[in-house]
């Protein structure tokens, strides 16, 4: 069971503290590895507070031994109430930077606190000096996790990092996404007009479009997270990004699908029309934004499969 930080003495407060600063150097060496390849420069900074905590350490070390000596009670955050635990998210194929600034942030004002209530408790002179130079020190640090992309990182710099989180972006999120919503908005129009045209009810071609849209769905979303764990292409968490394919196949479905809710046939068919004309721009917009897929050819492309799948749909229903 978790100690209360009131029960502990000026012996355990400062083994706690050589425990905290080494745990946080080590995250923070963790940090930089992560982070070298796409953000080297932030990666940097971290690499500097990691060997900052580490003196930390040293000089925490040098205060115990001089008043309790060599044996150093092991007691580690897990071990006292009230301090956050930090679940292992650099362990992942890919750290987010604002995941990361945020976390470092959260450490350092936990840290500071942590120092500002071990001095109240502590009556040695040195050791409260010590303490209390630490808590600026960490003050500081919390300052410089908050504002990172601001502090020894250049102009070129800044725009490579900026760059690196664009790719991130587009591989984790764009290509999942619109992989989702051409697969929903395309495959589901020859099942929803064949629905539409061999029945003349708008009931019926609801839920024809409903159950293609739910199925593709879930079917693209598991196909996209089995395909790939992310640890070497860099595409992040295969179930995020499943989720992300999964949930645009089933929005790229159920946009065309859904004006069958009208009970007027002709109404529900001329609105799918339109909306499968906007879900189709959206794609080719998306396509020339985020995959420097030239706009015109971008919508050529894509509205053409889309009229040829929307073509053979009702050719198959009306047949």
């Amino acid at each position: 069971m978790p100690l209360s930080f009131k029960d502990l003495g000026e012996r355990e407060i400062l083994a706690l503290a050589v425990s905290l600063e080494e745990e946080d150097g080590r995250i923070y060496g963790e940090f930089a590895e992560g982070l070298k390849k796409n953000f080297p420069a932030t990666a940097r900074i971290f690499e500097q507070m990691r060997d900052e905590e580490s003196e930390h350490r040293r000089r925490l070390l040098d205060q115990y031994k001089s008043r309790f000596g060599d044996h150093l009670p092991l007691i580690r955050r897990s071990d006292v109430k009230g301090f956050t635990q930090h679940k292992p998210f650099w362990l992942g194929a890919t750290l987010s930077l604002h995941k990361v600034r945020n976390a470092a942030a959260v450490m350092e004002m936990e840290t500071t606190r942590f120092y500002e209530a071990a001095m109240q408790r502590t009556t040695d002179v040195g050791t409260r000096k010590l303490l209390g130079d630490l808590a600026e020190i960490e003050r500081e640090h919390t300052h410089l996790a908050e504002s990172l992309e601001d502090k020894g990182i250049s102009p070129n710099e800044r725009k490579e990092e900026e760059e690196a989180k664009r790719r991130l972006f587009v591989l984790q999120i764009v290509q999942p996404g619109l992989a989702g919503l051409m697969d929903g908005s395309v495959s589901t129009l020859a099942p929803l007009f064949a629905a539409a045209f061999a029945t003349h009810d708008t009931k019926q071609t609801l839920l024809v479009g409903l159950a293609a849209s739910v199925g593709a769905g879930i079917s693209m979303g598991f196909a996209e997270a089995l395909s790939d764990d992310g640890a070497l292409s860099g595409r992040g968490h295969p179930w995020a990004r499943g989720g992300i394919c999964g949930l645009m196949t089933a929005i790229g479905g159920l946009g065309h699908s859904l004006p069958f809710i009208a009970r007027s046939f002709h109404f529900a068919f001329v609105l799918a029309v339109m909306v499968v004309v906007v879900e189709l721009l959206v794609i080719a917009w998306v396509r020339h934004r985020y995959m420097d897929t030239p706009l015109l050819s971008a919508a050529f492309q894509v509205v053409v499969g889309g009229v040829l799948v929307f073509i053979a749909g009702i050719l198959i229903g009306a047949s």
